[in-house]
């Protein structure tokens, strides 16, 4: 894996950044060890109108110019026998602006399959929405070829992949962890189990998070 050489170029920060108070309490909980020095956990409240705002001022604090991007927490699946606790690893982000590519994908997709044994790992599109989707609707995200739909995941990558990076692009990614999906749609006694399983998927995967950040090339000084 890379590594600093002596008067080369530091490590890239990292910035996690989630939606949700129990989301950051997961990531929390998960505790820090093998964390790369300059992590960042940034919750950046519900909707892509917040997400962007938040990744905004994020990007522009000292220290963090250079960052690669993670964004993670909870979505909705769209893939028949999809389950709550499920994975959701992004080859690209969706929304009304456009589409982001993810680095990394196959490496952090392998990551996750060790820190969560026994849980099904899905790659593809992950689509942005500005509400809860079910039903029809769901269909017809999942028509589009999307496995995952998340309020957050596609404002923060579209907007980190156009802050400012010294010299080069910026790595991004996403991990969702699924709540609910087609046979198992929100429902009051379903948002329970699957909540809880979801919770403690999002708690186990930080190894994988810093699996990846670690694999990523040293900046261009």
């Amino acid at each position: 894996m890379p590594a600093a050489r002596a008067g080369g170029p530091e490590p890239r920060p990292l910035l996690v950044a989630c939606a949700l108070r129990i989301e950051r309490a997961a990531l929390r909980s998960g505790g820090d060890r093998g964390a790369p020095l300059g992590c960042t956990v940034l919750r950046t409240g519900m909707g892509p109108r917040a997400a962007e705002r938040a990744v905004t001022r994020a990007l522009a604090a000292p220290g963090l110019d250079r960052a690669a991007v993670l964004a993670t927490g909870f979505c909705a699946g769209l893939v028949p026998g999809m389950h709550p606790g499920d994975l959701v690893v992004a080859e690209e982000t969706r929304d009304p602006r456009g589409t982001v590519a993810c680095a990394g994908t196959s490496l952090l997709a392998e990551a996750l399959a060790r820190a969560a044994p026994g849980r099904t790992v899905h790659t593809g599109a992950l689509t942005g929405s500005d509400r809860v989707v079910r039903g029809q609707e769901r269909a017809r995200l999942r028509a589009t070829g999307a496995i995952g739909v998340d309020m957050e995941s596609a404002a923060t990558l579209w907007t980190a992949a156009r802050a400012p990076a010294p010299g080069e692009r910026r790595p991004v990614a996403a991990v969702r962890v699924v709540v609910d999906a087609p046979e198992h749609e929100l429902v009051r006694i379903g948002t329970v189990r699957g909540g809880i399983s979801a919770f403690r998927v999002l708690r186990a995967v930080l190894p994988a998070f810093y699996d990846w950040h670690r694999s990523l090339p040293l900046p261009r000084r």
